[in-house]
């Protein structure tokens, strides 16, 4: 009886968990419920870095904890970081069973933490509900396994693949809603990407603009000869605004610095900035999901390489032309064998655009 309840309250621990989708990097996302009798007693969740963790908000809400079963999205921390350790917290309350739905991938952490739980007389079950939990952590997991970034490339495009007029005009392809569906793609990300020429063509913020609290995605530029404007829109706001470059001319270097650019220089390839180490650089700076808003160059640059794990593509029910500007720059591909495929994961209609979600088959 009390295994057939545990996906009931691990499904409660993971909607809370997702009330910080939009405010925890570059820590995971998290949700706990206490229960107790059959009742729920206690539920937290982790809010941003250094706040409580999603263990202590339950315990702060649930007076008294003894005896009861704590069910937790992702394995309780055992070591100190910003806040003491959960798996201290949940045993001084008197839990007596633990329910995981993940182990936690940080090494810091890994399997420790149930351990720690065991030692201390506490019943411990993992994999409760984990793909949810693995879907929702998908950028945190991949950081810390992989040392990257989840990498995500939103595209809009008509119907007959055209990202914009010949003359570079583009807006607007797609719908108002699609572009409020946009928005919450980029609060959901820790950083967004773009290339040096959409922000010469277009000037962009970069930024998520919501009606709920978020923690502002940094913005990063790639601009591998230093072109970017120092009076560009972006770093009038708030947060951070990075440019990479394999450029040495300190004297631009300079002038980006001076008006609160961090400018940083990589390793290039064919003189083009180094894609793999922009990722891993991306990586050392704990951003978790990358979201790439970018034109034909830098998204075939990026799908030469293998490096997007998830495309978003909306579709828009309109014709631009066949002198219009294509989806991706790809000059290898002289035949049919060397084509990309793709795998379809979620197909919607949002206002009047298809949105597909696609992954990309790497062999």
């Amino acid at each position: 009886m009390i295994a057939s309840q545990d996906g009931f309250y691990m499904a409660r621990a993971i909607e809370l968990a997702k009330n910080g989708r939009y405010t925890t990097d570059p820590n995971p996302r998290v949700g706990c419920v206490l229960v107790r009798d059959g009742n729920i007693i206690g539920e937290g969740w982790h809010f941003k870095a250094g706040s409580g963790h999603a263990e202590v908000e339950a315990l702060k809400n649930c007076p008294d904890a003894n005896g009861a079963t704590a069910y937790v999205t992702l394995e309780p921390c055992s070591h100190y970081g910003k806040t003491p350790p959960c798996c201290d917290a949940l045993i001084k309350a008197g839990i007596n069973r633990v329910v995981i739905a993940m182990q936690d991938p940080n090494p810091l952490v890994s399997g420790r933490g149930l351990e720690k739980l065991k030692e201390a007389g506490c019943e411990v079950s993992c994999g409760v509900l984990e793909e949810d939990a693995q879907h929702l952590n998908r950028g945190f997991i991949k950081r810390m396994m992989a040392n990257r970034p989840f990498v995500r490339s939103k595209l809009a495009m008509s119907l007959d693949g055209r990202t914009a007029m010949a003359s570079g005009e583009s807006k607007w392809i797609t719908s108002a809603e699609a572009r409020v569906d946009v928005h919450r793609l980029r609060a959901e990300s820790s950083a967004i990407l773009t290339g040096i020429n959409t922000v010469l063509a277009d000037d962009p913020s970069l930024n998520a603009r919501v009606a709920w609290d978020v923690l502002q995605p940094i913005r990063v530029v790639l601009d591998s000869k230093l072109n970017m404007p120092v009076d560009a829109q972006m770093v009038k706001l708030q947060g951070r605004s990075l440019v990479l470059t394999c450029s040495e001319d300190q004297e631009k270097i300079h002038a980006l610095r001076e008006v609160g650019f961090e400018v940083y220089t990589l390793a290039k390839k064919n003189e083009r900035l180094d894609l793999h180490a922009v990722m891993d650089f991306l990586a050392k700076q704990q951003i978790n999901e990358l979201l790439i808003e970018a034109g034909s160059v830098l998204n075939g640059a990026l799908l030469a390489e293998n490096l997007v794990d998830e495309w978003v593509v909306y579709i828009a029910p309109c014709i631009l032309g066949d002198q219009g500007r294509g989806l991706f720059v790809v000059p290898d591909l002289k035949n049919i064998a060397d084509k990309k495929k793709f795998t379809l994961r979620d197909v919607r209609q949002v206002g009047s655009d298809l949105k597909l979600t696609l992954s990309q088959e790497c062999f």
